[in-house]
């Protein structure tokens, strides 16, 4: 295959707690926005991928693209649903694009969504681990304890200091202040991250992401069936990448416990299908999968705008800040805009969509041309990195 798609729609709900929406409710309103700024209706669809992690720690929707059809009304039109951890929207996107290039459709619709809040904790996602994850993890698995153990190991190989960690949390919540769908809106400071409860050191409360309801969209055509509509973005590269199954990385005796070999091999294939040579230099705005402060970090590195080590001192510098050279999370990230997991990779995508049209309002970067989005699943296993262009 070859060509490239564009996205020619895209929506999203606001995050939060949505106990008066249903899931169909969610998928529905990104859906109907996304087709609305294409100037197209659900029978336009040509073919649709549905994006939900765990339908059954949730309300037991999106086992199938049946949830969507009923939703928008779709009728006869080819649904998929997709699962694939924290990378799921990312993935739906992905498929999307690729039934495009092949010409199995004009016009595809990727969505996300997941409605976490309906269940207590104990009951959703930890309850899921516990009772079908693999038995290593089985008593005792949390996403927060999968990635504080990176948090320990880079304290020891760079000198990396909690005071590190709490400052992507401030940077963040800072920058969702400007962003009316973001769950969190409200300022904090390293004190404040700090002394939030402990959940897995050194990570706190406020390092980590909260349990979230929404849902996006994007509207996808082939490159040259986009010329017709305005404020098209182009989708200049995608990479997705798979290392290892449950039982590694950590039971492998090499892993260094620094970085994510999955997001190095899916940013790869993305710089090299979008031409980015120099992402430092390339890339103006970002959307990366802060689910935890440290996750961060890593990926600051991982997708090459800094070298191993040096995500903190990138950080202090101000160049992920809004203002900076590279702002990173503009929108508030994951530790602000919560993580209903089959949404985020959707909901960056059309973040940065907005960026890229100049219509993000007070997250706005000035004269973004290129931009990145960033999820990673499982235990670091999966991810997906996405290349934007105006």
């Amino acid at each position: 295959m070859s060509g490239r798609v564009a996205i020619v729609g895209a929506g999203c709900t606001p995050f939060g707690e949505h106990f008066d929406l249903s899931y169909t409710d969610l998928a529905a309103a990104a859906s109907r926005e996304a087709l609305a700024e294409a100037g197209l209706r659900p029978r336009d669809v040509g073919a649709a991928w549905l994006g939900t992690a765990f339908p059954d720690v949730g309300v037991f929707r999106g086992r199938s693209g049946m949830d969507l059809v009923e939703a928008l009304g779709l009728g006869a039109c080819p649904v998929t649903r997709v699962s694939n951890y924290c990378a799921t929207g990312g993935d739906a996107i992905r498929n999307a694009a690729n039934a495009l290039l092949a010409g199995d459709c004009d016009v595809a619709l990727a969505v996300g969504v997941e409605k976490q809040r309906d269940r207590p904790p104990q009951e959703s996602i930890v309850k899921l681990m516990v009772e079908t994850g693999h038995p290593f993890y089985q008593k005792g698995f949390t996403a927060a304890g999968t990635f504080a153990v990176f948090a320990v190991r880079r304290m020891k190989e760079f000198g990396l200091k909690r005071e590190d960690l709490a400052a992507v949390s401030v940077k963040n919540h800072a920058h969702a202040a400007g962003n009316p769908r973001a769950h969190h809106r409200k300022a904090v400071t390293v004190e404040q991250v700090l002394a939030s409860a402990p959940v897995a050191w050194p990570l706190t409360l406020l390092d980590c992401c909260p349990t979230t309801d929404g849902a996006a969209a994007v509207v996808l055509v082939r490159e040259e069936d986009a010329k017709k509509h305005s404020g098209r973005v182009l989708v200049a590269g995608l990479g997705f990448a798979v290392t290892s199954g449950w039982d590694a990385p950590f039971h492998d005796p090499a892993f260094d416990f620094i970085g994510f070999p999955a997001v190095r091999e899916a940013a790869k294939a993305a710089y090299a299908r979008a031409g980015i040579g120099n992402p430092a230099r390339d890339v103006h705005v970002a959307e990366v999968h802060d689910c935890f402060t440290i996750n961060e970090l890593i990926a600051c590195e991982d997708l090459g705008f800094c070298r191993r080590g040096e995500s903190a001192k990138l950080l202090a510098d101000g160049v992920t800040k809004l203002g900076g050279k590279l702002p990173v999370n503009p929108g508030g990230g994951l530790l602000s805009c919560g993580h209903p997991v089959g949404a985020t990779g959707v909901r960056m995508v059309h973040d940065i969509v907005r960026q890229l049209q100049g219509k993000a309002g007070k997250c706005q970067v000035p004269g973004a041309r290129v931009g990145l989005t960033q999820n990673i699943g499982g235990p670091g296993a999966v991810a997906f990195v996405s290349v934007l262009t105006t």
